[in-house]
């Protein structure tokens, strides 16, 4: 009983940290008056959960084959690291900005990096046509960007105990109502209000870190 009540709170805060980034950017969207479909809102949902299920299948496919006491530090360190990142996800954004600004307008091909990195400094620049519409199209790029923390913390959450459906199910919810309230919030502000949750993001996922470690 106590081991499954570890698992859900560990569940809910590995949620949590990944659905933080989909909030940030739909209430960006909101306080720039652009709109959200639900079609667009489920395309954001079903990626960064696809994202998180297939690093999640991958980590637990490799888990295996790895000593049990190294698993234990690389499930700490992987979580605890990013965490960190995350506390410091600002100054690392400003880092790309200032790259993009040295690249001036070369441009990457391949996968879209560049697409991509820049949606990842700034949400809103996934409204290409700058219709105020986010369309499906639009959405799977953001979603992209946003998927970008979860292949790796969930593959790192993998190499510790996990409940794998109750994981995919709470991130299933979680993106649907961070898009839903970060929309709403930021709808409903008199004036654009920064709002950075990467700290709070990166707490989360450094206490999940210790609460792996501790629970091996």
């Amino acid at each position: 009983m106590e081991n499954q009540v570890l698992l859900l709170f560990e569940s809910i805060t590995l949620v949590i940290a990944l659905s933080l980034d989909a909030f940030v950017a739909s209430f960006a969207y909101g306080t720039n008056k652009i709109k959200v479909p639900a079609l667009s809102a489920v395309v954001i949902d079903a990626i960064c959960t696809l994202t998180l299920a297939i690093s999640l299948f991958f980590g637990t496919m490799l888990r295996p084959f790895i000593p049990q006491y190294l698993t234990k530090v690389m499930c700490f360190g992987i979580l605890f690291i990013l965490g960190l990142m995350k506390l410091c996800e600002n100054r690392i954004k400003a880092m790309i900005n200032k790259g993009k600004s040295m690249r001036k307008k070369v441009s990457f091909s391949l996968m879209h990096i560049n697409f991509i990195l820049n949606v990842y400094t700034d949400p809103k620049e996934a409204d290409v046509d700058a219709s105020k519409t986010l369309s499906p199209t639009e959405a799977a790029s953001l979603s992209l960007a946003l998927s970008l923390d979860g292949l790796a913390i969930g593959f790192g959450t993998a190499f510790g105990d996990i409940n794998y459906t109750q994981i995919i199910i709470f991130s299933l919810i979680a993106n649907m109502l961070a898009v839903a309230l970060g929309c709403f919030i930021g709808n409903h502000v008199a004036k654009k209000i920064p709002m950075d949750l990467s700290w709070l993001s990166g707490a989360l996922l450094i206490v999940l870190a210790i609460s792996k470690i501790m629970s091996f």
